[in-house]
């Protein structure tokens, strides 16, 4: 598949995604109507708790929805042209050549059998048009690229013999090994201590600023977010519930659940005895409420919040999925 390399303003364009898990019990809706993009050259960081559904989303994009899920209504574009109802081996070489991951742990992606070296040449020749001589230059070029010293010795070095950090930084190196328009970064700094988890935020960020990439980030860290996005998405029970860029997001949330997620952070400057926490726990997929899915645990919930689900409506510099902000009914209440 050619996909054109025009400039346009929205590299990948999520619309109305749902995806569905078939069971004996019945069908279970894990996203619901989620929808999202990213302009090349920006970050965008998708946040929520456990089970909200952040994961999926960067799977689906990817095309690695593990079975029985699946795409059940919805379009995924990049650069305008449709991907989510592409066959398997297409998206497959979509994949590698224009979408680049990065996981968690870096030991799934990288196979402890071969050298750095090789893995990185073989992900270059499938996709570029490299001989051996070029593709290892461009291999070594990358291993310098993300920060590891001495590249053209560590090359040839094997999995195990790096630390977890630097094994972080030769994945980000084979997810960028094809020159991807975007690349999907799944809690790629969960498992690194925190000064690593920083010069792996500060490569990501250098890498859409410097090549244009367009980063989806996901996580449950807010201060990743907040170190390394531009905009963030905030996830709930499969649904998008706030989006907006970063600053606006953390300072002035306006969705009940983005204000519990921030006041749920510790603050040096506070001096606070007690952490906030959200009361209660995210619903499971055969119990998600009718109307806002947060309005069991929500401290502001009134009439219509149990009865219709609201759309995401304008609430100042951000947009957030919640009847607080919605336009009052003549004599009634907002």
């Amino acid at each position: 598949m050619t996909l054109s390399a025009q400039p346009v303003h929205t590299l990948l364009e999520v619309q109305d995604l749902v995806v569905e898990f078939p069971t004996r019990r019945g069908t279970l809706r894990a996203l619901d109507g989620v929808s999202l993009h990213i302009a090349p050259g920006e970050i965008l960081g998708v946040v929520g708790e456990s089970g909200a559904g952040k994961s999926l989303t960067g799977a689906a994009v990817i095309g690695l929805l593990e079975p029985p899920g699946r795409i059940a209504s919805g379009v995924i574009r990049l650069r305008g042209q449709r991907i989510d109802n592409l066959p398997p081996e297409r998206m497959r070489q979509l994949r590698g050549r224009h979408i680049g991951a990065i996981f968690q742990d870096p030991l799934t992606s990288l196979n402890p059998l071969y050298t750095v070296g090789r893995q990185l040449v073989e992900t270059i020749r499938t996709h570029l048009p490299m001989d051996a001589t070029q593709a290892r230059a461009r291999a070594v070029e990358l291993l310098r690229q993300t920060g590891i010293p001495a590249p053209e010795a560590r090359v040839d070095h094997y999995p195990h013999q790096f630390s977890g950090g630097m094994r972080q930084r030769v994945v980000i190196a084979l997810a960028l090994a094809a020159e991807p328009g975007l690349i999907v970064a799944d809690e790629p700094t969960t498992a690194l201590d925190v000064s690593i988890q920083a010069q792996v935020i500060g490569l990501l960020r250098r890498l859409a600023r410097e090549h244009g990439t367009a980063v989806m980030l996901v996580t449950h860290d807010m201060g990743v977010i907040a170190e390394a996005c531009d905009r963030v998405a905030v996830m709930y029970a499969g649904r998008v519930v706030e989006t907006g860029p970063v600053a606006e997001v953390i300072h002035r949330p306006a969705h009940p659940y983005t204000r519990g997620l921030m006041a749920a952070i510790p603050s040096l400057a506070d001096g606070m005895d007690r952490l906030a926490q959200i009361d209660g726990a995210m619903p499971r997929l055969d119990a998600i409420p009718g109307g806002c899915a947060f309005h069991p645990r929500c401290a502001q919930v009134h009439a219509p919040c149990r009865v219709d689900r609201p759309d995401m409506l304008d609430a100042g510099a951000t947009r957030a999925a919640c009847w607080l902000h919605a336009a009052p009914p003549a004599g009634g209440h907002g």
